[in-house]
């Protein structure tokens, strides 16, 4: 019988796992369907698979402030990390995309610490800054030069901050309310928002695509936006959830190795350091974070 502890890791890495295909599979969904369908439109049926298992499970529902906080959650990993994204990756590819994601880990402990009004050492800040340098630094040499971000590379970095929030302030509610009650809910929260712009989307660019394309979609809907949930928040209650939550830094690794298998996608050396940097200080911001907790 596996330890609390291995049995943490043994979740989380199954979420993370989960979770390094949507760069990919969105990768393969945009090529012919709207980004803004693809983004909202995932929303829409994890909202349905949401709506089923908070009724079966007689969830008591949120009060008062916890509804507000929902929306600070929906908007950052519901709205605007899928639709950022999906928009972005019409013209980047998987690997360079992941690469400039990869600075999600410490973008989450930042916020986490402004949130929680933490007071962590100088070394905690040089390295979340550093990384966010690193991860500019690459998308903009590989856009053509510094100074030229490209503009799916800002996408990019919005989302990184929005799920920074999102994540953040899911986190400190799911001690309230649970944890994958907590995504149900947010997804709940913003059903109707995104179900009128996917009709909208679909109405002006009905969607299409072959077997591959429509796979990919039921995908990023069914395991990226909430069975992956379920695993990821399982280990970090598991725990210890200062180590589950390092596992985080694998996923960036694991997206570049699908973007390779799955989409014959070539890997360059400029992708392969500029990971490895981005990965490396957003590892060390977040272990000094915890250290310092």
């Amino acid at each position: 019988m596996l330890s609390p502890g291995r049995g943490g890791l043994g979740w989380g890495l199954l979420g993370v796992a989960a979770f390094s295909f949507t760069v990919p599979f969105t990768r393969v969904a945009v090529g012919t369907m709207s980004p803004l369908f693809i983004g909202c439109g995932r929303a829409v049926i994890a909202a349905l698979l949401a709506t089923g298992a908070l009724a079966a499970t007689r969830q008591r529902p949120p009060r008062g402030v916890q509804w507000l906080r929902l929306a600070v959650v929906a908007a950052g990993v519901v709205v605007g990390f899928p639709v950022l994204t999906s928009f972005a990756l019409t013209s980047a590819s998987a690997s360079h995309s992941a690469v400039v994601i990869a600075l999600l880990p410490a973008a989450t402990a930042v916020i986490a610490v402004l949130r929680g009004r933490e007071r962590p050492p100088v070394l905690f800040w040089a390295t979340a800054a550093v990384g966010a340098v690193a991860a500019a630094a690459f998308a903009a040499l590989q856009g053509g030069g510094l100074g030229r971000l490209h503009w799916s590379d800002l996408l990019l970095l919005a989302a990184v901050l929005a799920a920074g929030v999102g994540y953040a302030e899911g986190g400190l509610l799911a001690r309230e309310l649970g944890a994958w009650q907590t995504i149900s809910w947010a997804l709940v929260l913003s059903a109707p928002v995104m179900a009128a712009l996917a009709v909208t989307s679909a109405a002006q660019h009905p969607p299409a695509g072959g077997v591959a394309e429509w796979a990919a979609f039921a995908y990023l809907g069914v395991v990226s936006m909430f069975l992956g949930f379920f695993a990821w928040y399982r280990g970090l209650a598991i725990g210890p959830m200062a180590h589950v939550s390092q596992i985080q830094l694998v996923q960036p690794v694991l997206s570049i190795c699908w973007a390779v298998l799955l989409l014959r996608e070539a890997i360059t050396w400029p992708t392969v350091l500029g990971g490895l940097a981005v990965i490396a200080c957003a590892g060390l911001a977040v272990r000094t974070r915890l250290k310092r907790a």
